[in-house]
């Protein structure tokens, strides 16, 4: 934290010809109020020390007995009899009493590493801990798990909430006597026609194979991004934070552009093409019923996830499509032994048939699950190792294989196994990633559910690099700028189109039938005010 927060401002300090204290100020007025904790530390930046000699300097990061020195940037050049980044932060303690010393290590420490300690953040912090601790909306007033709130779990994640004072009120749930009074499942279709005093949802409903979407899955699924202009100091401005609230209360994930549950167009680059909103068009019956029940970190067990998040009755619910998408984690960590960490086949196996089992006692009759393959990671380092990363763009001075470098060293990687110079090492993580791949595979084939039919995909990487090229990118364009590992939005979308087809042709049984309706429904809509 320390390290990106001082690169930022000394690049600021440099691309607008000022002192660090005017840095400082002019990041501190970009950013919203009560978020502006880096605030706290402006002494002892020198625009002459790298960030990573200011932040050990200032004893922010430190160094642990029989650890390495963990640096982002090239050390400086060594003086004669000299160790340049030992050298250079001998010379860069800051010379003062020791009661001087500890009060700047306390300021400093409270500001990166005890966020919510500081009062106005306190609250919001707590929020937080309870929506990851539950997977729940924290709005929700009538406990349906639904809401009216957006973030903390809300309406970004899950379909949005028509009445937050009715528990029997909530999106994907079986119509109430055809909703001829209200709106009951909260798709929008109500009321009665009063031509023939059919009700709308019985007459453009009926027998339309009506279902939601489910996803299960980590980081990737929930749609994990840092705005690269947080860090790019050429294109920021007030304007690059003003999101920067929305994603801290959403765990900086999006959902609400992902692959599977995005509704709202993009404002993350890109453009926004979803599952749900496929299943939307082909069905307008479907509105508002999706569920985005993934975690930054989950890896195949979720049977917990399933247990606490998921809001699906079996007597009164519409089917639903879930999908089990744990792409990565359960090959990645940031152990030095990274090979040891990882899910075994027979962890996989029995953590992924016991999520099943679960799920089987809780989705209504018809509903279908989609097992997603491990993605081959291989792909990260191939097309980013040596591209310069926001961080270094402005002086062509870090790359991403500084990047993964310094996380690994801090062992705090994403994936040790992918994101490392070590071909060998790369090579094994993909071997037991497509082993986990075949378990996930062999499960489609020979379980069998009462409830549910299953399937199995593999992550489309290839057909999305392919589909891209076409279309004139580049395969780094796939890969989240800032960390380096997630897919971006336009792997996102692409991905969507691919899944799509592959269903279309495949599984047509899955996405249900078309609502030879939706032109009426979108009529009556325009005609009504919504309604």
């Amino acid at each position: 934290g320390c390290v990106l927060v001082v690169s930022v401002i000394e690049q600021l300090a440099q691309w607008h010809n000022s002192t660090v204290k005017a840095a400082v100020e002019r990041l501190c007025n970009y950013i919203p109020g009560k978020y502006q904790i880096m605030c706290h530390m402006s002494c002892c930046i020198d625009k002459e020390m790298n960030a990573d000699v200011v932040c050990h300097s200032l004893r922010l990061c430190k160094q642990d007995p029989g650890q390495p020195l963990c640096h982002l940037y090239s050390p400086p050049k060594k003086e004669k009899h000299s160790s340049g980044l030992f050298y250079a932060l001998a010379h860069a303690r800051p010379k003062k009493s020791k009661d001087q010393k500890r009060q700047i290590r306390s300021k400093s420490f409270m500001g990166f590493s005890s966020v919510c300690a500081f009062p106005l953040l306190a609250n919001l912090c707590e929020k937080i801990k309870f929506v990851l601790r539950n997977k729940l909306p924290f709005e929700d007033f009538d406990g349906d798990k639904f809401s009216t709130f957006p973030t903390l779990r809300g309406y970004h994640w899950r379909g949005r909430d028509c009445n937050d004072k009715n528990t029997t009120v909530y999106p994907g749930r079986r119509p109430d006597n055809w909703d001829a009074k209200t709106d009951s499942n909260c798709n929008g279709i109500w009321g009665v026609d009063p031509k023939d005093g059919i009700p709308y949802e019985e007459k453009f409903c009926k027998g339309a194979d009506s279902r939601g979407v489910v996803l299960l899955g980590d980081s990737a699924g929930a749609h994990f991004h840092i705005p690269p202009e947080w860090m790019t100091v050429t294109q920021m401005s007030a304007k690059s934070f003003a999101n920067l609230p929305m994603a801290f209360s959403d765990e900086f994930d999006w959902p609400q552009f992902s692959e599977i549950t995005g509704f709202l167009n993009s404002t993350i680059g890109g453009w926004t093409d979803s599952l749900y909103l496929r299943l939307r068009k082909r069905n307008r019956c479907n509105h508002r019923d999706l569920q985005n029940i993934s975690q930054n970190g989950t890896r195949g067990r979720l049977i917990q996830e399933i247990r606490s998040g998921l809001a699906r009755n079996q007597l009164l619910d519409n089917p639903a499509i879930v999908i089990y998408a744990t792409i990565g984690n359960d090959v990645c960590n940031g152990e030095r032994d990274t090979l040891a960490y990882m899910t075994t086949p027979k962890e996989m196996l029995s953590n992924v048939v016991r999520a099943l089992r679960y799920l089987d006692t809780r989705l209504p009759n018809g509903s279908h699950v989609i097992l997603t393959g491990l993605v081959d990671g291989r792909f990260l380092w191939d097309n980013l190792h040596d591209r310069y990363h926001p961080l270094g763009q402005l002086n062509k001075d870090v790359t991403y294989r500084q990047v993964y470098s310094f996380l690994d060293c801090l062992q705090v990687s994403p994936c040790s196994g992918w994101l490392t110079p070590n071909e060998t090492l790369r090579n094994l993580t993909s071997e037991r990633a497509l082993q986990l791949s075949n378990v996930l595979k062999e499960i489609a084939r020979s379980e069998k559910f009462a409830n549910f039919d299953i399937f199995y995909m593999d992550f489309p990487l290839r057909q999305t690099a392919e589909e891209w090229r076409k279309m004139g990118g580049e395969p780094w364009q796939l890969i989240e700028p800032v960390d380096g590992f997630h897919p971006s939005q336009i792997a996102a979308a692409l991905g969507t189109g691919i899944t799509w087809q592959k269903a279309l042709h495949e599984w047509p049984q899955v996405l249900g039938k078309e609502n030879p309706f939706n032109d009426q429904i979108e009529a009556i809509f325009k005609d009504q005010g919504g309604h």
